[in-house]
């Protein structure tokens, strides 16, 4: 019957994505659990819970503070394929990898001074994401890191530090470049054990490790010095190095840790990304702020959650059909 159901879900993929667009997540949330053929768990940062308004509206009230969309990746995924898989997501903005291995989490919802603050700030914490997934959990996808190596920090200072330069030179690797191996090296470890972690929660399950979008183009003459909608004061020169030594390396530091892991597989989202980045016409990722003024902090917009959709949909229907 399994079977039968992912070949209906592969092949009306093209019907469910334009039909799904148009079922509120509440209603996709309704579905009762004895329909559901497999369970999938949904894990990580920013970057999987949506959290700015170009990803869409909160849907969860009263608010937690880690700001899940309804345009978010996982959420697009429920209602793409109905009632084959449920879906627990408990992705946090703002998430590390211990965050989701075994730390309780104090979200911080849309505060980000001086880029934004939000009035119901501060939140209560919420539990490890970890302890969402149960033994007979039969899909996790898990998408982190970037917290871990401080990127939300390193984009602050390149702001500070690029304004103060006039838009000249790498002020920014000048100061934090020493650091990043370090950090890296560190946000493996954890990666690593957050793998074993979800590996002895639910030893059956396939965990899908979903890596991170192009976020700044190889060209980085596209991207114009104080520009709200890009990087506003982050210089050329350190918007290179945020891509050659920071971003490109997480990427495959969390594709060393799954493919070093057993269970796991690795979710590219980098490659398809490459035309889409913040600087780029048709770009799938916000900058400092979105098209209409709204604090965004470099995040995936509603297309780039539909691209990662998209990909980490064909990675799960991969996974439960070799089940």
């Amino acid at each position: 019957m399994a079977s039968f159901r992912i070949r209906l879900a592969l092949l009306g993929s093209a019907t469910a994505l334009t039909a799904g667009a148009l079922v509120p997540a509440q209603l996709a949330g309704a579905q009762p659990a004895a329909a559901a053929d497999y369970e999938w768990v949904a894990l990580g940062d920013s970057y999987t819970a949506g959290v700015i308004p170009a990803a869409g509206e909160v849907f969860e009230y009263p608010r937690d503070g880690c700001e899940r969309t309804d345009q978010s990746y996982p959420q697009v995924i429920d209602r793409d394929l109905g009632s084959l898989i449920e879906l627990t997501n408990v992705s946090c903005g703002a998430a590390t990898i211990q965050d989701v291995t075994f730390r309780a989490q104090e979200p911080i919802g849309r505060h980000l001074p001086p880029i934004s603050e939000d009035p119901d700030y501060p939140f209560p914490a919420v539990p490890p994401q970890s302890e969402a997934v149960r033994p007979g959990t039969d899909v996790i996808t898990v998408g982190a890191g970037g917290n871990s190596i401080g990127f939300a920090e390193i984009l602050l200072k390149c702001l500070e530090l690029g304004g103060g330069s006039g838009g000249v030179g790498t002020p920014c690797k000048d100061e934090l470049a020493a650091s990043i191996p370090g950090r890296l090296t560190k946000a493996g470890k954890e990666y690593g054990e957050m793998l074993a972690r979800l590996h002895e929660k639910a030893p059956h399950a396939k965990i899908l490790a979903v890596g991170y979008p192009t976020v700044i183009p190889a060209d980085t003459s596209k991207c114009g010095y104080n520009n709200l909608r890009q990087f506003l004061s982050i210089t050329q020169g350190d918007l290179d190095w945020l891509r050659r030594d920071v971003l490109e390396p997480l990427n495959k530091t969390i594709e060393k840790s799954a493919d070093t892991h057993a269970s796991t597989g690795f979710v590219d989202l980098y490659d398809s990304t490459r035309h889409h980045s913040v600087c780029d016409a048709g770009k799938w990722v916000e900058g400092v702020f979105d098209d209409e003024n709204r604090p965004a902090f470099v995040h995936p917009n509603a297309k780039g959650h539909r691209n990662a959709a998209d990909h980490v949909t064909s990675a799960i229907l991969n996974a439960i059909s070799t089940d």
